[in-house]
């Protein structure tokens, strides 16, 4: 699909769910990246700079595994997503919450020793 036909598919999609109005868009941008798997090594350790910077962007949410580069399910991915919307709705700035969804220890898959 070329990208105009994206972005206008988009933003019928968010219309149609009540997240926006078509009216409110002034702009977009569709980008194609080759999909990245999070991987937690080399420079991961500088992560939370990085955090700090895109959550400077007040119109950019991180969410799900490619948007936090993290290795989350799906449930876990949908509920970052869950509470994008709820923070877009609520005009919440602070995005923490974001990255607090499956930090509990319980859903890590341990490394098993041979």
């Amino acid at each position: 699909m070329p990208s105009k036909e994206f972005i206008a598919y988009a933003v019928d999609e968010l219309a149609k769910i009540d997240m926006i109005r078509r009216e409110d868009v002034l702009d977009a941008t569709h980008i194609r990246v080759k999909k990245a798997y999070p991987a937690y090594f080399g420079t991961y350790g500088r992560f939370d700079e990085v955090r700090a910077y895109l959550d400077g962007f007040s119109n950019l949410y991180c969410i799900g595994r490619n948007g936090q580069h993290r290795y989350n399910n799906m449930d876990h991915s949908m509920l970052t997503a869950m509470e994008a919307v709820r923070l877009m709705k609520a005009e919440e700035t602070d995005k923490a919450i974001l990255w607090s969804v499956n930090t509990e220890e319980e859903y890590h898959e341990q490394k098993s020793a041979k």
